[in-house]
């Protein structure tokens, strides 16, 4: 059968769009995964105008969004904070349909390290309004996997996702970190079998150390995760490395692997 060649993207983790423009054509990358932080969102129209004018540099690139809020869930035990988060994750939405995004990422529990102080009843609610949200404006809401909490669990996450009709984004570097997969309870798919048609993003890199993203040294770090996102016909591959250097060594590694596959394909 044939695969359709992933969308390669970079992480917008220059300054500068016009640098970050720069760095994508010269090395080939064809998406970028545009990350805000609580701060970098938007507060007003001024600031949304500017946004959409440094987006509109990057050239006829693919943009997909991410939302890296920290301390931000929806399910805070603490009625105002859950609210605040509500509020500002649904600007989020707003803001990246005003940008003709089409799919944007969240997370459960970033920057925690344990579940504590939220309500599990409440996360799946506010989850499943956010993305009833995020549908009308014509955004695919994504739940990301963690590297612990309860995204890092595949029977909670799998959970999460069916309840609330979110699609997924797959990070691989945590799934392979997470206490699930080290302690082989799980195996990585299971973070995906239940519906493997609502994967749209994954996070590519080797692992996470001490909240590090750590580059692969050989195609062998990557192979088995690539091959069963190239099974999912999962094709906007985000290689999460915000340092030009392992960026480069992932981008070679994960060049050499659909090259060796497309030579597979062509003797097959």
């Amino acid at each position: 059968m044939g695969h359709q060649q992933p969308t390669i993207a970079i992480c917008n983790f220059f300054p500068d769009t016009a640098t970050l423009a720069k760095t994508a054509a010269k090395y080939g990358f064809s998406g970028v995964d545009w990350t805000f932080t609580v701060d970098s969102l938007p507060r007003n129209e001024i600031e949304e105008t500017r946004l959409a004018r440094d987006i509109s540099a990057l050239n006829g690139l693919e943009v997909r969004y991410h939302c890296a809020f920290k301390g931000v869930d929806l399910g805070d035990e603490d009625d105002r904070r859950a609210g605040e988060a509500m509020e500002v994750l649904k600007r989020a939405c707003r803001v990246v349909s005003r940008l003709d995004g089409r799919f944007m990422t969240v997370h459960l529990g970033l920057g925690r390290k344990s579940p504590e102080g939220l309500s599990w009843e409440r996360t799946l609610n506010g989850l499943a309004e956010l993305v009833g949200c995020a549908r009308e404006l014509g955004v695919r809401l994504c739940l990301e996997n963690l590297a612990s909490g309860w995204s890092s669990r595949p029977q909670l996450f799998e959970k999460l996702v069916r309840k609330s009709d979110a699609g997924i984004t797959l990070d691989i570097g945590h799934a392979r970190v997470c206490q699930s997969v080290q302690c082989q309870i799980f195996e990585l798919e299971d973070f995906v079998m239940p519906h493997p048609e609502r994967v749209f993003n994954a996070h590519i890199y080797h692992e996470e150390i001490d909240d590090r993203h750590v580059p692969p040294v050989c195609v062998e770090d990557l192979r088995v995760r690539l091959d069963l996102l190239r099974s999912l016909s999962c094709n906007w591959w985000v290689l999460e490395l915000r340092e030009e250097a392992p960026l480069l060594e992932t981008l070679k590694i994960v060049r050499e692997y659909l090259e060796s596959c497309g030579s597979e394909a062509q003797s097959g």
